[in-house]
Order: structure tokens, then sequence, then C-alpha cells
């Protein structure tokens, strides 16, 4: 006995079903249709004097009969009939954004408070063309954001290939890299193409201290005048958006969780509180090939006749905060050129974050004796 399959098809249909008209709109359409069920030209007309404060319109059934195409789908045929309002139509055109449109963008708030007590709009991963794993770098993302009124802007800095110079880019990932130089360029040049309230630069750091001294001359040699240099390095309170107009901000600090766990004295009570404490923010160490470096060069260095007694912190991977770029925006710009470098020359260590997947390696590494 053959057996068949049957398909069913499904025939029903489902109307489109819109909004329903809020409160506030049936209230205003019942007022100036005069509790009728249809608003005229002539109401309508009313209504956007009084309401709206609109009374430059001059052909008011011409915009009804466009919003009744619009919603409709349909030419209105004027010399039939007049052009009436339902309350659905009366609805349609309140929300349309081609005949209704939003009021332009203007300030209506009091920009003098301190700048922390706003809303910042603020980008994240700026540079990035697409996805955060192998998208383009440039700065092109960066533009469109700030002609679209964003005001703080993330760059992540990386050293180069021949690690002579910065690039931006989402580390260790695919992501192609753009020059750090280039994105300062675009931002100096957009900046205020949307909005003349202060832009943030949130830097990143992942570089050398002879890298961060080079981040320094190029922000003060592009934004020059631009650049806000605060009157002391603990200010009680920021300056308002209205007395930052115009003005580039520098912002990059390590995590506080570091910054607390930096001045604990590593004693014997003290180190596992530390350690948790790093662990807490995602720390950064070399990855493993350095690790395996580090630890060869350890081994040998113990064979070869070395101090028995060589200190505990000698066989870690040091840390330090990444540079204070505080001190960038304190150097007046007034200042001969070559002290920048030797004011922002610091002897630290890079900080690195180390992702979940890079501590499950790390461990399982170490748990086959990998690591030495």
């Amino acid at each position: 006995m053959e057996s068949y399959k049957c398909c069913l098809c499904f025939t029903r249909k489902f109307l489109w079903s819109e909004a329903q008209p809020p409160a506030d709109v049936r209230a205003a359409f019942d007022a100036h249709s005069e509790g009728g069920t249809q608003m005229t030209a002539d109401q309508f007309r009313r209504f956007l004097a009084e309401a709206q404060g609109d009374a430059a319109v001059a052909d008011v059934e011409r915009v009804m009969e466009q919003a009744l195409e619009l919603r409709h789908r349909q030419l209105f045929h004027r010399k039939h009939f007049k052009p009436v309002f339902t309350l659905d139509d009366f609805h349609h055109y309140l929300f349309s954004e081609e005949l209704n449109p939003p009021l332009r963008s203007q300030v209506h708030q009091d920009m003098t408070a301190p700048l922390s007590h706003y809303y910042i709009y603020t980008g994240h991963n700026s540079y990035l063309t697409g996805n955060q794993l192998s998208s383009d770098c440039s700065d092109v993302p960066i533009i469109k954001a700030l002609q679209n009124g964003v005001r703080v802007i993330e760059l992540d800095m990386w050293p180069n290939a021949t690690k002579d110079n910065i690039d931006i880019l989402h580390g260790r990932t695919l992501t192609s890299p753009v020059e750090l130089i280039k994105c300062l360029r675009s931002i100096k040049e957009y900046a205020f193409s949307a909005s003349p309230y202060p832009v943030i630069i949130t830097l990143e750091d992942h570089l050398t201290p002879d890298l961060q001294a080079k981040v320094a001359e190029m922000v003060i040699e592009t934004f020059g005048d631009m650049l806000y240099y605060p009157d002391s390095e603990s200010p009680k309170e920021f300056l308002s958006p209205e007395a930052l107009k115009k003005r580039i901000i520098i912002s990059t600090k390590p995590p506080k969780e570091y910054l607390e766990a930096k001045n604990v004295k590593e004693n014997d009570g003290d180190t596992k509180k530390v350690q948790e404490s790093n662990e807490a923010w995602g720390m950064e160490v070399p990855d493993l090939q350095t690790e395996l470096e580090c630890s060869d060069k350890d081994e040998d260095a113990v064979d070869d006749g070395g101090d028995d007694d060589v200190d505990d912190d000698d066989q870690k991977v040091r840390q330090s905060s990444p540079l204070e770029y505080k001190r960038l925006i304190t150097i007046r710009a007034g200042k001969p050129k070559g002290h920048i470098t030797e004011a922002l020359k610091v002897d630290q260590e890079k900080v690195r974050r180390l992702s979940l997947s890079e501590q499950e390696l790390a461990k399982a590494a170490a748990s086959y004796g990998l690591l030495g």
C-alpha cells in the first residue's frame, strides 16, 4: 500500500493593525473637531495655529491631501470633495516624519552645570567599520559618529608591526589597523560639525613608554589650542559644557581595581588580596609564548649558577599602570617640545588584558608543566 503525505495550505489572512491613538491625541482631535468624527480643513488650520504654533501653513488642504495619500496609498481628488481627517488620519499625520518632523535640533537645557551632570552621547570602538573580529578599522566611522553628534570617541592604541608607530585596532583580532594620526586629524576636522560642545577622546593604552610619549606629541601638535588643560590635577568639579565649547578633552586611566591593588603592599597577608583584585578586572599579561620564553631564561639563569636567593618578584611578570595621560593635558602648549617627551617618559611596562579564553589556556598550560 502506498502512503501519501498530505500538505495543508493555510489561507487565513491577517489584517494589519495600526497602533491606536493615545489619549492626548484623542483629546486634541475632539477639541478641534468640536466633538465630531471628522476634522475639516478649517479646524485643522486652527489646530496648527493654536496647538503647534504654526500659522504659516498657507495651503492646509494640500497638507491634508498629502497625509491622506501617504496613508491610503492613493491619489486624493480635490475636485470632488474637500479633504477631512478622521481620528486615525489625524494620528497618522502627527507621527509622520515626512509631514510633521521632529523639532529641529536645538539646545533646550541649561548647559552651565558641571559636565558630569549630563548624559553624554558615547561611542564604543568608534573606529570599526563592521564586526569586532574581522572588519577593517578606519577613520570613516569616526567621522560619521561625529556628524551624528557623538561626543566621546574611543581609540584602542597598539604598536604597529615595526614597533615604531601607533595603530588603532581591536587587539588580538583579525581587524586591520588604521594609523592613529589619521584618526586624530579626522577628529579635529569633524569634531564640531554637529555640535559645539566638547569632544572627549578615550585612549585605551597598550603602548610602551616611548610610544606613549609619541602619542602625547601627536595629540598636542594636532589639536593645539583646542586641547583642554585643567587648572589642577584634582579639580573639585568639571567645567560646564558651555565653558568647554570647541574643546578637546583627553581621557584615559587604568581601572580603579588596579589602582587600589597597586597601593597594597605585597606582604604575606596582602599578596592574595592583590592577586584577587587584579583578576577581578581581567588583568592583562604577556601571551603564552612570552611566558615560555621568560620561563626558559629564568631556568637558564639558575642553572648557570645564579643567585639562589632571587627575589620572587623577578620571577613574575612585572606590573605597572599605563602612562597617566592626565600629565599630557597638564603640560602647557607653550613649553618647548623637548620638554614634552622628557615629562611624559616613565619607566613602566604596559598592562594588557587577559581574555577568558587566554586564562583557560594559561591554566591548562600550567597544569601540564609548560610554564616551568
